[in-house]
């Protein structure tokens, strides 16, 4: 897709906006460890909401998105929409709690929740295992699929053999022949993209990437909005697209094979309880979404429980009603409303480029779905809007490394060096390193991304990682026989599950087997049953770990939970009064009425 100096010209401008925003809070940012990592606790509910959708909005959810409907049509996205049942527990449940816990990080919470050698221990793991390989893995696929979207997007800016030269009169100062197109684009992904957003992130804290997400959840949203507008009108409106996919459902049934309609919410479930039909969900799948996967697995932006990035923006939240408004925001945004843009250009993809029926079939299209996104975009959008489309997709890569810089370092500063190795310094000093670690995540992530095959590899380490250990989670808030060790061995266990099953090889299976949503990438349907019963492994010698009495929960984090919220929406006692009866447990004095709203 060529670009003109008019493009180009946008592209800067809007590097130039967030560099700006960045080198504007930078002040404010380098007060404390509270300003840089959860901007002073003073947040108003649209934008630390907003800015969880907008980190959501990775370069690469759009192209997910394009695959799902693809092979498994709008219903494949119950792959993911289930998630919102853990959304609005935390909305409903755990917001104000978060929020009332005064602290910086969730990993923080594991020394209120548990005492004793353990809990330290827990704690330094879970800062090095989030805030370091998790974070590093999250930021490789991402990186990865903006690979994908610079090499269809600059197509001839970085062909192969094009030389880049820069030169200072007779004197060349820089000299390079491009190689392979995916390669140029890891480089420019590795030395200018994420050095670039760590830049602002590393000037402007929490304060400039809350900022910059708003505006480039307002720039990237508008733009897939005006390109499944411009999608629809170019093939002949709503119902044109609703009758060619009719046409490409009738010739891959003569193909051969079961199909469903792609159109439908819902699975079909006249294909029975463990179909194979294209463009619908088997039934078990449909079924263990909505009753295992949800609250069993942990993933970024839907921890059970929250946690992560959604509970650093609740802890930057002005007060508890802040807090339960952002999150309440976040997963109306998320799930209901975002979505459909992409859907929409999905299906326009399909009926575009589909072998079977398509108008325009394309062997590219077949061989890998989710180019179907960037191929309609290529095709379709008009040339004055380029420029724009390719900022908006560098605003969703930026805000999701931006929110990762930001959030892993803030456990690897408070958690891990704060925390065991330098335990009084000023603030100014934990800042400065906060900085450093900022610098040592964006290095690398630059070499995580570098080695990662692909978008599904780091996608399916990730979710593996995670299998199980989210009943966990849910439950240290309500059962005082969850402890510390319950926590690292659901935490470890799933770890050596997930590697240990990823090498194993069933009986009757031709491939080893993939776990925690990895098929989407790599057949029709997902296979949820593994990932279900890999959950299921995980969590069961969680809860057999310890077993410890009813008041081994630390009496101030008791006493905290279960306050009533006085009318402004703060609690109103310290946490640091213990309760009048120490002898209450944490099963009696935690209930979902200690959060009814007021």
């Amino acid at each position: 897709m060529p670009l003109t100096s008019t493009d180009w010209v946008v592209i800067v401008g809007y590097l130039l906006i967030n560099l700006l925003i960045g080198i504007y809070y930078r002040r404010r940012a380098s007060g404390n460890t509270a300003e840089f990592f959860i901007s002073g606790r003073d947040v108003s509910w649209w934008l630390a909401g907003t800015s969880m959708v907008a980190t959501t909005f990775a370069a690469d959810t759009p192209l997910l998105v394009t695959g799902l409907v693809a092979t498994q049509g709008i219903a494949g996205n119950w792959l993911w929409w289930n998630q919102c049942l853990t959304g609005m527990l935390t909305v409903f449940f755990f917001a104000r709690y978060w929020r009332r816990a005064e602290i910086m990080t969730d990993v923080e919470l594991t020394e209120l929740r548990y005492s004793g050698k353990p809990a330290a221990f827990l704690r330094g793991l879970k800062a090095i295992y989030l805030g370091l390989l998790m974070n590093c893995l999250i930021l490789g696929w991402v990186t990865r699929a903006m690979v994908d979207i610079i090499a269809v997007l600059l197509g001839p800016a970085i062909a192969p053999g094009k030389v880049w030269a820069l030169a200072l009169g007779s004197h060349t100062l820089f000299h390079y022949t491009l190689g392979e197109p995916h390669h140029t684009a890891l480089l420019i992904c590795i030395f200018v993209l994420i050095p670039f957003t760590g830049i602002y992130t590393f000037i402007g804290g929490l304060w400039g990437v809350l900022v910059t997400d708003l505006f480039q959840f307002v720039l990237k949203m508008g733009m897939v909005i005006v390109l499944a507008w411009i999608a629809v009108s170019k093939i002949g409106g709503i119902g044109a697209l609703t009758l060619r996919l009719k046409i490409v459902s009738t010739e891959t049934a003569k193909a051969g094979g079961a199909v469903a309609n792609p159109l439908n919410f819902l699975p079909d479930f006249s294909h029975g309880f463990t179909s194979e039909a294209l463009w619908t969900i088997p039934l078990i799948s449909f079924v263990l979404f909505l009753g295992v996967q949800w609250w069993s697995s942990w993933y970024p932006g839907a921890e059970p429980g929250g946690g992560g990035y959604v509970a650093q923006r609740i802890f930057s939240a002005k007060d508890e009603k802040n807090s339960l408004g952002a999150t309440l925001w976040f997963n109306i945004a998320h799930y209901a409303l975002r979505p459909w843009p992409w859907i929409v250009t999905a299906l326009v993809a399909l009926a575009l480029y589909s072998p079977h029926g398509g108008l325009t079939p394309s062997e590219a299209f077949a061989t890998n779905h989710e180019q179907g996104y960037v191929m309609v975009l290529r095709d379709f959008l008009p040339p004055a809007l380029r420029g724009l489309m390719v900022a908006a997709f560098l605003a969703a890569f930026m805000s999701t490394i931006g929110t990762q810089l930001n959030w892993g370092t803030s456990y690897l500063v408070n958690d891990f060096y704060r925390r065991f190795l330098v335990k009084t310094s000023t603030e100014k000093h934990y800042v400065n390193i906060g900085k450093l670690f900022t610098v040592v995540l964006v290095l690398a992530s630059g070499w995580v991304s570098s080695q990662l095959v692909s978008i599904s590899t780091g996608w399916t380490i990730v979710l593996g990682i995670g299998a199980g250990t989210g009943a966990v989670l849910i439950l240290r808030w309500y059962w005082w026989r969850i402890n510390a060790w319950s926590e690292i061995v659901a935490t470890i266990g799933a770890a050596v599950l997930t590697f240990v099953l990823a090498n194993m090889k069933f009986s009757g299976n031709s491939e080893s087997p993939q776990f925690s949503g990895s098929p989407v990438l790599s057949s029709a349907n997902p296979s949820p049953p593994k990932n279900s019963s890999l959950s299921i492994a995980a969590s069961i010698p969680a809860f057999t770990a310890g077993s410890p009495s009813p008041n081994s929960v630390p009496n101030s984090l008791r006493f905290a939970i279960s306050q009533p919220i006085s009318p402004t929406g703060s609690p109103e006692s310290s946490w640091s009064t213990p309760p009048s009866s120490p002898s209450a447990t944490w099963s009696s004095t935690v209930s979902p009425s200690a959060c009814s709203s007021q």
